[in-house]
């Protein structure tokens, strides 16, 4: 279940980061992580992420933590 979960947020992280036109190497910057691991992390290699990894990649979404973690409100937020 854990596996799946990660999967989906992972989803959603690629989807928002597609959307705001960005590659993942400009994402890994944006987010303040080095881009091989933002690559590892998205092609669900590694996918026993840390808090303080997740709040980097919120607000690189441009979202708050809480948000990227309850996906109907995320949707609701993407009105920018």
């Amino acid at each position: 279940m854990a596996n799946d979960t990660a999967k989906k947020l992972l989803e959603r992280v690629r989807e928002r980061r597609e959307s705001r036109g960005l590659s993942q190497e400009a994402f890994a910057e944006r987010a303040g992580l080095k881009y091989k691991h933002y690559q590892s992390i998205e092609a669900g290699r590694k996918i026993d992420i840390r808090l303080s990894t997740l709040q980097k990649l919120s607000k690189a979404c441009g979202l708050e933590l809480w948000q990227l973690l309850h996906p109907d409100t995320a949707e609701f937020a993407v009105g920018e």
